[in-house]
């Protein structure tokens, strides 16, 4: 399956260790004694996952030169709720039917109850937040914020064929970048450092998160059945147009065809030709080069980081998310 290895693109060992610390105190944080609830809570937990946001949280708290404390580790479940909560909805939204190869929450106990335990991870989510500060906990609800407004920018332009560019940037922003800059925030924040690198790892996030975003729309189009985790063309097949999907519309030579198949939902032979269509014309190229000026940026922001090693880790980071591309 396609992925990032954060903690093998940071060359950060104590990171990862910090991570398997992460592990039990995450399930814990949602667990209640009431079974039922317990299953629902924990369900995409225990199917695993790259737990991205919080490394990027524990590299920004410690540096990998320092066992993580127990604010930090929190820190990284905080935000690592509210993107497990975010899933828990997108997956509503989208009558998705798998995650991370397993069976999806809303496929296995239903629509309400998907919602309610997303609600619930939230909950706790800015409980650990409020623990940590009136910052940490200011910066979550603002980021809450954020991941609705960019959940409502995509759902107001589903199967749009004329939806702009501005407001695909606009989504992924809110929906994406707002959560991985955040991530990095915090565990600035949990770890004390100096406000310019608190503002240099915040910067850094939102430009990683619009590279991983960039990504993941160039492997809807592109990636292989088994690949992600979730079947690919999922984002066509629903009317979520992402920027290889805008670039082709505006070819002259795929653009006519592609019009005639999208603005309505798809099945899976119409699925498969609109794919063709977008990956062999210039679009996921051009997306990729898009992509790429993000991760300039991400780099420049990794120079105000330091040490040096560390700087240099996230600069592979960034740069690593464009290495698996199948282009």
């Amino acid at each position: 399956m396609l992925g990032v290895n954060a903690t093998e693109a940071l060359d950060l060992p104590m990171v990862e260790e910090d991570l398997q610390r992460l592990e039990p105190l995450l399930a814990g944080s949602v667990v209640t004694g009431e079974s039922f609830l317990d299953d629902v809570t924990t369900h995409l937990i225990a199917a695993g996952g790259k737990r991205l946001r919080p490394a990027l949280a524990l590299v920004a708290a410690t540096r990998g030169e320092r066992a993580a404390s127990e604010d930090d580790l929190l820190g990284g479940v905080a935000v690592e709720l509210v993107h497990l909560a975010s899933l828990y909805h997108d997956d509503v939204i989208d009558e998705a039917t798998v995650r991370r190869n397993v069976q999806s929450v809303n496929s296995r106990y239903g629509n309400l109850v998907a919602i309610v335990a997303g609600d619930y991870l939230l909950s706790r989510s800015a409980a650990i937040a409020a623990a940590l500060g009136t910052e940490a906990a200011g910066l979550l609800a603002t980021t809450l914020g954020q991941l609705c407004q960019g959940q409502i920018i995509e759902v107001r332009s589903c199967f749009k064929t004329d939806r702009s560019e501005e407001d695909y940037f606009a989504a992924i922003a809110g929906k994406t970048a707002a959560l991985m800059s955040t991530s990095c925030r915090i565990g600035a924040l949990t770890s004390g450092a100096r406000r310019d690198e608190v503002d240099a790892f915040t910067q850094f996030g939102r430009a990683f998160g619009m590279v991983f975003q960039l990504r993941d729309d160039v492997l809807d189009v592109v990636a292989e059945d088994g690949e992600l985790g979730k079947p690919p063309g999922q984002d066509l097949a629903e009317g979520v147009y992402t920027l290889p999907v805008l670039i082709a519309l505006r070819d002259p030579d795929a653009g006519p065809e592609l019009r005639t198949l999208l603005g309505q939902p798809l099945g899976q032979p119409e699925r498969e030709k609109a794919r063709s269509i977008v990956s062999e014309s210039g679009a996921v190229a051009a997306t990729v080069a898009v992509a790429r000026r993000h991760v300039a940026h991400a780099v420049s922001a990794a120079q105000g980081i330091g040490p040096p090693h560390v700087a240099e880790g996230l600069e592979h980071l960034a740069s690593s998310l464009l290495d698996d591309l199948p282009i």
